[in-house]
């Protein structure tokens, strides 16, 4: 097993920790918010580990966007689905995703009233999330599951 096959997996196994996260996040900011109950240390924990874990993604993507024979910078990249895709399109969307994330996270901590906390969480990763899962499947690959 070479380099860029170790670091596909990790990249793809660890997709299932990003989602899990943002979905707990999810819920619980939403539950906060409609159901007006205080921002906890576990609320706050929470948000941080799925900032965490989507910059932990980027940083393995990183590694396979300079491993993967898909990426290509040639006069046939554009004209190519698969080779497009990768070498375009899927770190444009999860790029704008982890920044969604990011603000969302950071806007929160300014924010003094816990639905307004809440709100700003549950916003801004409903946005990332739907944007991450749209540009996985804009790539005709599995949002779960593995690809064949």
């Amino acid at each position: 097993m070479n380099a860029y096959l170790i670091i596909k997996q990790l990249h793809s196994g660890f997709r299932y920790i990003v989602f899990i996260l943002i979905l707990v996040a999810i819920i619980q900011s939403l539950l906060g918010w409609l159901g007006q109950k205080p921002y906890t240390q576990l609320n706050r924990k929470i948000n941080l580990f799925t900032l965490i874990s989507a910059h932990t993604q980027l940083l393995i993507g990183l590694v396979l966007f300079f491993l993967s024979p898909l990426v290509q910078f040639n006069s046939g990249t554009m004209k190519n689905d698969v080779t497009r895709y990768f070498t375009v399109e899927h770190w444009v969307g999860m790029i704008i995703a982890i920044v969604l994330i990011t603000i969302g996270h950071s806007k929160s901590k300014k924010i003094i009233l816990p639905e307004s906390k809440h709100r700003t969480v549950a916003i801004y990763y409903i946005v990332a999330f739907l944007i991450i899962v749209a540009t996985i499947m804009a790539g005709n690959l599995p949002v779960l599951g593995s690809q064949s």
